[in-house]
């Protein structure tokens, strides 16, 4: 009767361990799932925030935005300023670089700079900033 226990025990621990192995390859099959999908969804955005310009509904020129992606989607140049724009769907949100960057122009903290690559006799190269 001992040894029917035993060998009872021991099976349970058996099934018991591999349930606990098919768990864990569940677990990592499901977690590689989400970051393909999570993939494919950022992937999907970036290749839409391109084409956003070219609706109907774009309240300035499309050809005078130029994608950037990230922090920002892109700039728009108008006649009269200068537009970052970010495009958002659904909940997004702005994250905390893109807030900053936000208020750094809210703040007219931008600058426009001129920067130019100076060529030496010797061939050495120097940036100037005006």
């Amino acid at each position: 009767m001992t040894m029917i226990l035993i060998t009872v025990f021991v099976a349970l621990i058996f099934l018991i361990t591999i349930l606990i192995l098919l768990l864990i390859a569940i677990k990592t099959k499901y977690s590689n799932l989400l970051k393909s999908i999570r993939s494919n969804e950022v992937r999907r955005g970036i290749t839409t925030e391109q084409w956003i310009p070219l609706l109907s509904q774009y309240p300035w020129d499309p050809s005078n935005f130029h994608f950037i992606g990230n922090p920002i989607d892109g700039i728009q140049f108008e006649e009269d300023k200068v537009i970052l724009i970010e495009f958002k769907s659904g909940n997004s949100k702005l994250s905390p670089k893109q807030k900053s960057i936000k208020k750094l122009v809210e703040n007219k903290q931008c600058e426009f700079q001129e920067i130019h690559l100076k060529m030496s006799s010797s061939n050495q190269e120097f940036l100037e900033i005006n």
